[in-house]
C-alpha cells in the first residue's frame, strides 16, 4: 500500500512492518498506540521504524491511517480535557 507520511512516500505492507518490528521491545507509553502481534507499540515509535524519519518529522495520525489502513488494530485514548467537571488531577 502506497501512503505518504512527512511528505514522504513510502510502500508499505503488513508483512514488511511485522518484519520491521520483529525483535523491538515496546516503549511505555500512555497515548495512542497500535498492536503488532501480541505487543503495543506507541504510534511513534512505530512510526520511527518503518520509516527510519525523527518522531518530530511526523504526526502520530498520519501513522495511525497508515496501520489501520494495512488491517493493525490501533488505540486513541481521549485527553484528559474530556474528563468530567471536577474530575480533573489537580498538581500541588
Amino acid at each position: 500500500m502506497r501512503c505518504v507520511i512527512a511528505r514522504f512516500p513510502f510502500d508499505l505492507t503488513k508483512s514488511g512492518v511485522l518484519e520491521s518490528m520483529k525483535g523491538i521491545k515496546p516503549e511505555p507509553g500512555t497515548g495512542e498506540s497500535v498492536t503488532i502481534g501480541r505487543r503495543h507499540y506507541p504510534v511513534k515509535q512505530v512510526g520511527q521504524v518503518i520509516t527510519r524519519q525523527d518522531r518530530r518529522d511526523f504526526s502520530a495520525g498520519e501513522v495511525l491511517r497508515a496501520m489501520a489502513r494495512l488491517g493493525f488494530t490501533c488505540r486513541t485514548f481521549p485527553e484528559l480535557a474530556a474528563l468530567p467537571e471536577g474530575r480533573a488531577h489537580r498538581v500541588r
